[in-house]
């Protein structure tokens, strides 16, 4: 009886503990499933960017139920979840937006069509940007042109343009040479 009692008066204690308790075998289930669903096509440094960013959802989902229990009303939830709907939103949508370069991030990360070590052509409107993948951040891609400059170029750019894989290293730029047209000639 007396530890129906003790249950009774301390669910939201007990809740709690199977929660964090939970929380490691929850992440290496995730983590499988993310290792099957890449099956070694991506890159170290990728695949530990998307395992921190799961390790933060899943904290984030676990930390909702435990306040559920708690006794935060559920309203109190929806306005959070409505809130979080809209920064999901300018996430996806606004391109001035953080948020659309972590949300690109995760979509360039699923597509997997372009890899470190790519060459590629980034065309916008009359205007391109080529070189090798270097690196895919969180926050942008790093081209390195074929002269050696280096191009950063944010997530949410990089996944609203086209982008052309291409074949082959592209050839270096010449410089133009310029004949003097206007003006006196000199003097030997």
């Amino acid at each position: 009886m007396e530890l129906l009692d003790i249950l009774s008066t301390q669910y939201k204690l007990i809740v709690t503990l199977v929660a964090l308790l939970l929380f490691p075998v929850l992440l290496k289930l995730t983590k499988k499933l993310l290792e099957k669903t890449i099956k070694g096509k991506v890159d170290i440094h990728r695949k530990y960017r998307a395992e921190l960013l799961l390790k933060i959802i899943l904290a984030f989902v676990m930390l909702c139920l435990v306040l559920v229990f708690w006794g935060i009303e559920l309203r109190g939830l929806l306005v959070l979840g409505s809130s979080l709907f809209a920064m999901l939103g300018v996430a996806l949508f606004a391109a001035w937006s953080l948020l659309s370069n972590l949300t690109s991030f995760l979509l360039m990360f699923i597509q997997n069509d372009c890899r470190v070590g790519y060459w590629v052509r980034v065309i916008d409107g009359a205007n391109f940007v080529e070189g090798r993948i270097v690196e895919m951040g969180l926050m942008n891609v790093v081209l390195e042109h074929v002269d050696g400059h280096r191009v950063i170029y944010p997530n949410n750019l990089f996944v609203t343009r086209p982008v052309m894989v291409l074949n082959k290293e592209p050839k270096p730029t010449k410089a133009i040479a310029v004949k003097r047209a206007i003006g006196p000639k000199k003097l030997q």
